[in-house]
């Protein structure tokens, strides 16, 4: 099998271990939005923005680093070890300490109720202690395994969910059998509540199910190689943080400036962008442990090169799809009409989310070169747009420019890491090709949105004008990468 076959075929797998967990929360999305109040919406995404933020600072870039070390160091179970036990101790410290203080550092952040962060602190600690199981599956190409777990845990998620909001009040509310401890006890105005409990209960199963992969190596402790490790990975830390604030600072801007509702309606209409997280992170999956173990190989880099372009190539043409087909899409995932009023925002979210995806491609470059500290840079200069944009935008034009605040982070980002890379790792990329195919998908939208407009027929020759323009300038390369 040729490389790029294999890489396709993890990615593949790894794309169902995102795409089916992920498909499902986007069902969920539509179930949250038909059973919550923009309000109960908006205090469901502030706590997930809290445990981006958590998870990256308990994982502190160690899954990154894990697969750099594993790759280089001789005993593979010195690495595994080490890499859990240090988890596992700073996690506990975190738990100690959160729980300690949780009632203030609850009212500091904003949460409603004390006991939502009480939830946040053990969801948080338990995803940080599967990071390194999880991370040992991906790098020795153990995808099936990987993704049946990530599949046990979004159907538990979503099990639950549907039993505490929909059908334990439905039952209360129409007489049917229910435990009386569950009966009495059931609180209504509790609903986000019950989505957080949900997710704790999978990531305990998720964690349980994990713990064997640990104990099939002699437990020990290398201090050389967690010296090495987090030399490596505290820059992916900071890279990380800056990663999230990037993400998911508009929320907590959007929520503070412009009240729940608004943040409700904004965070539903960027869940539409998801599709692109799915194809991203399926991407991801498949291709970091790739990128690691392809390095030594002569023709690395052109195959890196090959990858990003086709990488680009596809994200455009759904960035393409969704747009013209996004009057059906966006009924299928949002449900009140209250969350509609900001659609607006979803092209600028895809092509932002795009350009994240590239630039989690380029980042090869400084991960291979141990030089984790430009990740570091790039995202902090990122940070910076963020926030500043955030600030001075949002209290002027709305929540429009919270959208165009993540593009513009998201963009120059893209911009510095490549002019970087081809002073410290040049890669041959496709330059006037990629720009082409993002370009080409760009100006169908606004030729669409512009001319035609919920025209399903036109859309249809719309994407298949795209679709065209790619075979009569790809076939060659088709017919080559077919014949592998």
């Amino acid at each position: 099998m040729s490389t790029l076959k294999r890489f396709l075929k993890n990615t593949v797998i790894y794309g169902i271990a995102a795409v089916l967990p992920k498909a499902i929360n986007v069902a969920l999305v539509k179930f949250h939005t038909l059973y919550l109040s923009n309000e109960e919406y908006s205090s469901n995404t502030h706590f997930y923005v809290w445990i981006a933020y958590l998870n990256v600072i308990l994982t502190y870039g160690m899954e990154t680093s894990f697969f750099r070390f594993f790759n280089k160091e001789k005993e593979k179970g010195k690495v595994v070890s080490t890499s859990f036990l240090t988890i596992l101790s700073t996690s506990i410290i975190a738990l100690l300490l959160l729980l300690l203080f949780k009632n203030e550092i609850s009212n500091f952040i904003g949460f409603s109720k004390p006991i939502y962060f009480e939830l946040l602190i053990w969801i948080s600690v338990l995803d940080a202690l599967v990071a390194i199981p999880f991370a040992y599956l991906r790098v020795t190409n153990r995808p099936i395994r990987y993704t049946a777990i990530r599949i046990l845990n979004i159907c538990i998620y979503a099990f639950f969910n549907i039993l505490f909001i929909w059908y334990i009040p439905t039952a209360i509310k129409k007489g049917y059998f229910l435990p009386e401890f569950i009966a009495s006890n059931y609180d209504a105005s509790f609903k986000e509540g019950y989505i957080f409990i949900a997710n704790l209960i999978a990531s305990a199963v998720t964690f349980i199910v994990l713990l064997p992969i640990i104990f099939q190596f002699k437990i020990s402790f290398d201090r050389r190689i967690i010296k090495n490790m987090l030399s490596y990975s505290w820059p992916i830390l900071v890279a990380g943080l800056a990663y999230i604030t990037n993400e998911n600072l508009d929320k907590l801007i959007i929520k503070s400036i412009m009240g729940d509702f608004e943040m409700g309606a904004y965070a539903a209409a960027y869940k539409i962008g998801v599709i692109m997280s799915l194809f991203i992170f399926a991407f991801k999956l498949g291709a970091e442990p790739f990128f690691f173990n392809y390095a030594s190989k002569d023709n690395a880099k052109e195959a890196y090169a090959i990858i990003m372009k086709w990488f680009t190539i596809a994200g455009s043409l759904l960035m393409l799809f969704v747009m013209l087909y996004l009057d059906i899409i966006a009924p299928l995932l949002l449900g009140k009409n209250t969350f509609f009023q900001l659609l607006n925002i979803v092209p600028i979210v895809l092509l932002a989310l795009l350009f994240s995806g590239i630039y989690n491609n380029l980042s090869i470059w400084y991960k291979l070169t141990d030089k984790t500290k430009y990740g570091m840079y790039f995202s902090i200069i990122g940070a910076l747009i963020t926030i500043s944009l955030l600030f001075i935008l949002v209290p002027i034009v709305g929540s429009i420019a919270a959208a165009w605040t993540t593009l513009a982070a998201y963009g120059s980002m893209t911009v510095i890491s490549y002019l970087y890379s081809r002073k410290h790792y040049l890669i041959p990329y496709k330059i006037k090709d990629i720009l082409f195919y993002i370009l080409f998908s760009v100006a169908l939208i606004i030729a669409y949105d512009y001319f035609v407009t919920d025209n399903l027929w036109i859309a249809t020759v719309f994407l298949l004008v795209y679709l065209g323009v790619l075979f009569i300038k790809e076939k060659k390369e088709l017919r080559k990468i077919l014949k592998r």
